[in-house]
């Protein structure tokens, strides 16, 4: 394994590379993912960083973490959405030497950093945003996600701290408002226990990409409560039911992006 470190704006990015063997020519490029903690954009929770960045390395993906800027530091002009583009254009950029298909880059966000994932997949070609193309990603993992940041099943820290009290802003992140047919392929999971982020934010998405046609798998859990991340005790959040999320997710990657570990 090689670790790699860059910054992606004021962001900084931990990554996770499977070495490149003469021996082994079956994965000469591989697909990579991108993981945004959780942490109510007040910080970055570690149990949301390595453990699902080693998971999913061993699963036979190049994984980086994105440490997002977070409230109180300066949130305007979408700061965590342009550290997150930033991070997805420099793999393609790096494609090469670190390995990567470029055109398998799937973006894994828990909580906050699923709100973050998906202002991704709403914002990539918004021209009022101004992203670069390049930042599209390739597919969307959305871990009991915060998606609305108005109405009775917003996470109000998330929106708060997101929006830094600015209520136009905070309007315009209400992602169940910015669906359209070109957002990206996504994986939803949410837990029937979580008391923090109702799963009615991972149902009304879904409900949202079913509308305009955009391809989706959902699980919704009878148990489990939120934060749990890889729901091993690595991350003293054990959970049986809702680990199978992690085989669940494998599987769609590798049908997303016609991969064979």
């Amino acid at each position: 394994m090689e670790a790699v470190t860059f910054q992606a704006l004021n962001a900084q990015v931990k990554g996770y590379l499977w070495d490149d063997y003469d021996t082994l020519a079956a994965h000469k490029l591989r697909p990579a993912l991108v993981i945004c903690p959780g942490g109510g954009y007040h910080w970055c929770s570690p149990r949301e960083k390595d453990a699902p960045a080693l998971e999913f390395l061993s699963l036979g993906f190049q994984v980086f973490v994105l440490e997002y800027t977070c409230y109180p530091e300066d949130m305007s002009n979408f700061r965590p959405l342009r550290e997150l583009a930033q991070c997805v254009c420099t793999l393609r950029e790096r494609g090469e030497a670190w390995h990567i298909d470029r055109d398998k880059i799937a973006v894994l966000g828990f909580s906050a950093g699923g709100h973050l994932a998906a202002s991704l997949g709403a914002f990539w070609n918004d021209p009022s945003v101004g992203l670069p193309p390049a930042c599209r990603p390739d597919g969307l993992v959305l871990c009991y996600p915060v998606i609305a940041t108005r109405g009775e099943f917003a996470h109000q820290g998330s929106a708060e701290n997101v929006s830094a009290g600015d209520e136009a802003y905070r309007d315009r992140l209400n992602l169940l408002e910015r669906v359209t047919a070109d957002f990206p392929p996504a994986f939803l999971w949410h837990g029937g226990g979580d008391d923090c982020v109702p799963l009615e934010n991972s149902l009304l998405l879904a409900l949202e990409l079913k509308k305009h046609g955009v391809p989706f798998e959902c699980h919704l859990f009878g148990s489990g409560g939120h934060g749990i991340s890889t729901c091993l005790q690595e991350t003293e959040m054990p959970d049986e039911v809702c680990r199978a999320w992690v085989g669940l997710c494998r599987t769609w990657l590798c049908r997303q992006f016609d991969f064979t570990p």
